[in-house]
Parts: C-alpha cells; sequence; structure tokens
C-alpha cells in the first residue's frame, strides 16, 4: 500500500496529539509514504505557529525540523507539476476545495498506474471535507 499524507496528518507525526498514533502506525505499515512537495513548507509553517502560540519550546521545535528533515529524505515526493496543477483546480471546483487541499488531492490521484487502478493508495488527512472528496474520486481513507 502506498499511503499519501497530507499535512494535516503528516505533522501529527511530530507531535503528542489526538491521531499521532494512528498516524504513526499508518507510516508503519505503508509500504510507501507520499506527500506534496508542498507538504514541506506547510509543515514548518505549522511547526512555527505552535512554538509562536507557546505550545511548543524553542528544543522540541528545533526536534521536529530535524525529523522532519530526516523523515523527507524517505518519502516519495510529488512534485507541483503544470499537470498536477491543473487537475487540482478541476478538483477545486468540483468539491470546492481549499487550494492546496485540491493540490494534496490531485497529488494523491497522480499515482496512478495509467492501466485504471491505483497502486492501493490510501488518503490520510485529519480534514473532514477533503476525505470526503478524495472518497468521491476512488481513493481508499484512513
Amino acid at each position: 500500500m502506498i499511503l499519501y499524507l497530507e499535512t494535516s496528518r503528516l505533522v501529527k507525526l511530530y507531535f503528542e496529539e489526538a491521531g499521532s498514533e494512528k498516524a504513526a502506525s499508518l507510516v508503519e505499515g505503508a509500504e510507501f509514504t507520499a506527500t506534496s512537495i508542498v507538504s514541506y513548507v506547510e509543515a514548518r509553517a505549522a511547526f512555527a505557529r505552535k512554538l509562536r502560540d507557546g505550545g511548543l519550546a524553542e528544543s522540541g521545535h528545533r526536534m521536529a525540523k530535524a525529523a522532519l528533515d530526516a523523515d523527507w529524505e524517505r518519502f516519495i515526493v510529488l512534485p507541483a507539476a503544470m499537470d498536477i496543477i491543473r487537475e487540482a483546480g478541476r478538483l477545486a471546483e468540483k468539491h470546492g476545495l481549499r487550494g492546496f487541499d485540491a493540490l494534496h488531492l490531485a497529488s494523491a490521484l497522480s499515482l496512478d498506474t495509467g492501466e485504471g487502478e491505483r497502486l492501493s493508495v490510501v488518503f490520510a488527512s485529519a480534514d473532514a471535507k477533503l476525505n470526503a472528496a478524495a472518497r468521491l474520486e476512488g481513493l481508499k481513507i484512513a
């Protein structure tokens, strides 16, 4: 199975919060873990927000960034190529998604073999609306 981690689920790997154990279990059970290139900046922004809001100490912030950098090398990182951008636009209109949510969905959908079947892709997001759109597009939801 290929696990696609949208950023809201990805960041749960770096903090103990609701959904963290499930995120870790999903990654552990996946043959491959994929995400969009935009997840890196979104995750770093989430880390910085936690630091600013006082929910994270400076040492925890440094550890989260180091852990993300180490994990990043193991992920399949999907580029924001023009075909994915165009598909994201279509998906945003079709499902009423925000821009980067549509980009994540288009990225996950790009993990298609070209033979009409997905490589057992499981989509993982903490966003219910995005999960509903992914399900409508034929993806399995974690």
